[in-house]
């Protein structure tokens, strides 16, 4: 089994740093497949860096998942605890500049499972420098 990937502090600012502008006005044109993937495979992987085990599956398509928050573990089929979302979103919520509540309430994430909504107190993930 391949060990599984890890953020790098410094690469994951500078893959946030290449979106944030976007991130912060939806106008502008949207980044790259390459730099928008490699933003959020990072967080991603900073949340689970952060917050270890496998009671949650954070799903951002077609980017990545990953399995995050201790306690029972989740090995096959549908996992009870999942947050979904799409990869703007994601972004946003991992910079603090959306919170988990106010994108639930918009229908822009979707939580499934009692433990799901846990994720959101590890967030921000990557402060972002006022602009």
């Amino acid at each position: 089994m391949a060990a599984r990937r890890s953020a790098d502090p410094a690469k994951t600012r500078a893959a946030v740093s290449a979106v944030t502008e976007w991130l912060r006005d939806a106008g502008r044109p949207e980044p790259g497949r390459t730099e928008l993937g490699e933003a959020v495979r990072l967080t991603a992987r900073t949340l689970a860096a952060i917050a270890p085990g496998s009671s949650v599956e954070v799903r951002v398509p077609p980017f990545v998942a990953v399995q995050c928050i201790s306690g029972p573990e989740h090995r096959r089929g549908n996992p009870p605890n999942v947050v979904e979302t799409d990869p703007r979103t994601w972004l946003l919520l991992a910079t603090g500049l959306l919170d988990a509540t106010t994108a639930a309430a918009a229908g822009a994430l979707q939580l499934s499972g009692s433990r799901a909504a846990e994720f959101a107190q590890w967030l921000p993930l990557v402060a972002v420098a006022d602009g």
